[in-house]
């Protein structure tokens, strides 16, 4: 599982901008609950994100609160390109191995 929760949340901000909470939210929706990132797992892939320049974070004021809104930069960008290519890759090798596995 190791660069998944990179991936997916690379891959959701793509789609748009969007606050912790409302990642966590969307990623369980939209796999069903297959995928959950709690709050120990996120935050500190976020952070990390952002040090490494893939990510902006953007605090705006919204119900009286401070939220913090990610956005994918340019850089993100690329490095979801890259994710994303070598994770079909592993999938489509994984499926292969699944396939013959099912052929003894």
């Amino acid at each position: 599982m190791s660069g998944v929760p990179e991936l997916v949340v690379l891959r959701l901000l793509a789609q748009r901008e969007m606050y912790g909470y409302e990642i966590a939210r969307t990623l369980k929706v939209v796999s069903q609950g297959a995928l959950t990132l709690g709050e120990g797992v996120l935050y500190p892939a976020l952070h990390a994100l952002e040090t490494r320049g893939l990510l902006r974070a953007l605090p705006r004021q919204v119900e009286g609160r401070t939220r913090i809104y990610y956005r994918l930069t340019p850089r993100g960008r690329r490095r979801l390109a890259r994710l994303a290519a070598n994770w079909q890759q592993l999938s489509e090798g994984v499926g292969r191995i699944l396939g013959v596995a099912d052929h003894d």
